[in-house]
């Protein structure tokens, strides 16, 4: 689980909850149909500016966003490297029995393509069209929050709308115009909690994840294609290092000594 994504909702909700305790009393920011007209708006235009197929997927982007699998790219770098000395001693045809034991399917494809001996520019640019689209896919999931979030204000103020319609409508029963302009200013409320707290932080959080995925899988792009080039293990490992900050480099370092590789 991602600390950080259930780390900053709960504070974001919990200092808001705060700041409300401290002036009023949190039942006072509770009101049913402001929420029915803000999340359900909401939810109701989402889907209807995407395919259904996208919409239902929403589930599994949320996931992605609280659950997720780090992968290194110092192990990727290793395991690149592993590939390209068992490559050098017993030739290219022995990573195929080698791919079979992996669990990354990009990498393994990269593999057999490799030891097919496809030519080199057209495993590049199969590799290349896969994370294309691998990085088209990410942003169809970036693109629900960032539309949830633009929609959410927006049935806000229709919610504002309503109660303003309904206090005006009542104006000569002074009883009614606290509680109307009260559910009026809370959908508002409600629209711009969900916007800035929820669907916003979760996008970009989306955004961070697909460029870490596509450096990772580039990376590979490269060590693949210069192992089937038949450089040296060392000059690969070299190249593959500048695509990480010199920071991880020296965890890099300290990791590879720590083994004893």
């Amino acid at each position: 689980m991602d600390i950080s994504t259930v780390a900053g909702l709960i504070l974001g909700f919990g200092f808001i909850m705060f700041g409300i305790l401290t002036k009023g009393e949190i039942s006072t920011y509770f009101d049913f149909s402001s929420l029915l007209i803000t999340l359900g708006g909401t939810l109701a235009s989402t889907l209807a500016s995407f395919p259904l197929n996208n919409f239902s997927n929403t589930i599994k982007v949320i996931r992605k966003a609280f659950f997720y699998k780090v992968i290194s790219p110092s192990g990727v770098i290793s395991e690149v490297i592993t590939l390209a000395n068992v490559a050098r001693k017993e030739g290219l045809l022995s990573l195929e029995e080698y791919a079979e034991d992996l669990d990354d399917d990009f990498l393994k494809k990269g593999i057999m393509l490799v030891v097919d001996g496809t030519d080199p520019e057209l495993v590049r640019n199969i590799l290349e069209t896969e994370l294309v689209f691998l990085e088209e896919r990410h942003t169809d999931g970036q693109r629900i929050f960032e539309i949830m979030a633009t929609y959410a204000p927006a049935f806000g103020m229709i919610g504002t709308l309503i109660g303003l319609i309904n206090m005006l409508k009542n104006l000569d029963d002074p009883s009614k115009i606290g509680p109307n302009m009260s559910v009026a200013l809370v959908t508002t409320f409600y629209g711009s909690l969900l916007a800035n707290v929820v669907f916003l932080p979760l996008a970009q959080k989306l955004k961070v994840r697909s460029k870490k995925e596509i450096l990772i899988k580039e990376l590979m792009v490269e060590g693949l294609l210069s192992i089937q080039a038949g450089e040296n293990p060392r000059i690969i490992e070299e190249k593959l290092k500048t695509f990480i900050p010199p920071e991880m480099r020296k965890n890099y370092k300290n990791q590879i000594e720590k083994e004893g590789v």
